[in-house]
């Protein structure tokens, strides 16, 4: 390990002297995508070996084993996080985010392997869940670590975290642009040459990558897509509000079942219970079974066949209208297996299962204008622009729903129409809620960088740096006398006043005792507590620095006293010098490369 240290020291001098800091982080973005790519190979390579392996057991029994393997899988991924990493993991983007906005661009060594893993026994063993958060997750893990190993400061390694999360999108979807987007959008990057540039070096080495590997056999597959007609907007309007009303709908249920699951106790009881819940869903409802991309294709393919063949349970041959109530029922059954799995334990992410209620929500509501007499109407691009208002809606991300939907599909025929049932689902989410389901919990917490860059700056200042403890306390029953010999040794003109243990009482302003602090015949006749006056606010230990600069405001005060939850005095905190280290991280931290 030393030997290694060695190694870094040497290339990051090396480095000083051939390399700026600008192509430096050119180089680091592309092998970033380049990880990236491997990742999104290695997690899909490892979910096909468990699929396979799990379909070839005993064909006899093969179709009741559903109800086991959700349960099996989830308890697995249980003893691996117990046992093997010994710790808890928090898989996806929310933890891409949470590194972003609390971590200091930071995420731990296991992050690197231990996502990848679990999420691939959840999601072969049939867990509802999707794999493209945990690609993120691992993939920014990579390049968080990769970051500190090279000393790099917060605002470089926060780029490389954005530049894994566009690459893995890149990878997965061979979609290099909307990953671009979804690295601004999500992660919430500024848009700047210097951010864009290593996304865009990041998102093409990574679909460079999987393409060889995938040689073109990505997830969609499509034929050309049908134009539309101006007369169907109307339809894509309503099927905004649609897909906003089924967005609200999955946030809802997703934390209702969060609440119900927290009251469960024991480290096996809930893998059991939401296993056994996802298995029976399954063995009814085949197309919940892990990602669900093939019922996807055929959605888009406008086969209904295919997409009704997995149901074992009815004859579907003769009877549509039971095929059309079963369609009907994916969209919120989708949601539920998707929560029950992660609540679980399970370990994956929620983009798949976004595509999967978004896709059925469209064709069945493109099946039903079918019905009613408009045959004109295309089942396939329904599908798809349904696809793209469930991504709006629940990521809360339009412009990403957009853009992917437009390059997977090859071209910009539908642009218009995803344009607009992408906004009217965004806008009839952000109605009920400001935060997606990625952000809620950090958003709720006020824990989340935004593009706002007061709020982004201020969550990263630590108030215990800017604490000022050289104030010297006096006593509120020491004289006139003593304050005058402390006033002599101090450099500041506050006087913090406390009692014997400490507790914080008031303070003695110099200026308020200028005119006396001289008159001998008082100095044994007034006491501190007769001269001090109250703190017009009070700073805890605990405050967010949002708080801090909210009660400056608000009291007009320029320093302002510290204390712990006992109100126990620790120090003051002078507003120009938070004004200072703010101006100071808010240089380094949006300074444009070389």
């Amino acid at each position: 390990m030393k030997q290694f240290s060695i190694y870094i020291k040497k290339f990051l001098i090396w480095r000083s002297k051939h390399l700026s800091d600008k192509h430096f982080m050119y180089l680091l973005s592309i092998v970033i995508g380049l990880l990236s790519g491997l990742v999104a190979v290695v997690i899909k390579s490892s979910v096909h070996l468990v699929e396979y392996v799990l379909r070839n057991l005993d064909k006899t029994v093969e179709d009741y084993l559903y109800f086991v393997y959700p349960s099996v899988g989830i308890l697995i991924v249980i003893l691996i996080l117990k046992f093997v990493l010994k710790g808890k993991i928090e898989p996806g983007i929310p933890n891409l985010l949470y590194a972003i906005s609390k971590g200091n661009g930071n995420m731990g060594i296991k992050g690197t392997f231990s996502t990848v893993l679990t999420a691939s026994i959840t999601v072969g063993f049939g867990g509802s869940v999707g794999l493209e958060g945990p690609t993120a997750a691992t993939t920014g893990a990579l390049s968080s670590n990769i970051g500190q190993l090279l000393r790099l400061d917060y605002r470089k390694k926060k780029m490389l975290i954005g530049a894994a999360a566009s690459g893995a999108l890149a990878a997965i979807f061979n979609a290099p642009i909307a990953a671009i987007v979804f690295a601004l959008e999500v992660i919430m990057l500024d848009l700047s040459v210097t951010s864009l540039i290593p996304l865009l070096l990041a998102s093409a080495s990574a679909t460079l990558m999987s393409k060889i590997y995938f040689n073109d056999d990505f997830l969609f597959h499509f034929k050309e897509i049908e134009p539309y007609f101006f007369s169907d907007i109307i339809f894509y309007v309503i099927l905004g509000i649609l897909t906003g009303f089924i967005s609200v709908q999955f946030t809802n249920i997703y934390f209702y079942i969060e609440k119900q699951f927290n009251k469960i106790k024991g480290d096996y009881t809930k893998p059991i219970i939401g296993g056994i819940l996802v298995g029976i869903m399954i063995f009814i409802f085949p197309q919940l079974y892990g990602e669900g991309y093939p019922t996807i294709n055929a959605l888009v393919a406008n086969d209904l066949d295919t997409a009704l063949a997995p149901f074992t349970l009815f004859d579907l041959s003769d009877n549509m209208i039971l095929g059309l109530v079963l369609l009907f029922s994916l969209p919120i059954l989708k949601s539920l297996a998707a929560s029950l799995t992660l609540n679980a334990g399970g370990i994956g992410g929620i983009f798949a299962p976004t595509l999967f209620i978004g896709s059925s929500a469209g064709f069945i509501f493109g099946y039903v204008l079918n019905l009613m007499g408009m045959e004109n109407v295309s089942r396939s691009n329904f599908t798809l622009v349904g696809m793209a208002g469930a991504m709006a809606g629940i990521l809360q991300a339009p412009l990403t729903a957009i853009f992917l939907i437009a390059e997977i599909t090859g071209g910009y025929t539908l642009f218009l129409p995803l344009m607009i049932t992408s906004v009217i689902s965004f806008l009839s989410v952000r109605y009920f809620t400001p935060y997606s389901i990625y952000t809620k919990q950090l958003g709720s917490r006020g824990e989340l960088i935004t593009h706002h860059k007061d709020r982004a700056v201020l969550t990263l200042m630590r108030l215990q740096n800017e604490i000022e403890k050289n104030f010297m306390p006096v006593h509120a029953y020491d004289k006139l006398g003593d304050l005058v010999k402390i006033v002599s040794r101090s450099s500041r003109n506050l006087f913090p006043v406390v009692d014997e243990k400490n507790t914080f009482l008031g303070v003695v302003n110099l200026n308020d005792v200028r005119e006396i602090m001289f008159d001998r015949e008082k100095y044994d006749k007034l006491y501190v507590h007769e001269l001090m006056t109250p703190a017009p606010e009070f700073i805890y230990f605990t405050d967010t620095m949002e708080n801090v600069m909210l009660k400056f405001d608000q009291s007009g005060a320029w320093n302002l006293p510290v204390v712990d939850e006992d109100s126990k005095y620790i120090g003051f905190v002078s507003k120009s010098k938070l004004f200072s280290a703010y101006r100071k991280l808010l240089r380094d931290f949006y300074e444009e490369g070389d």
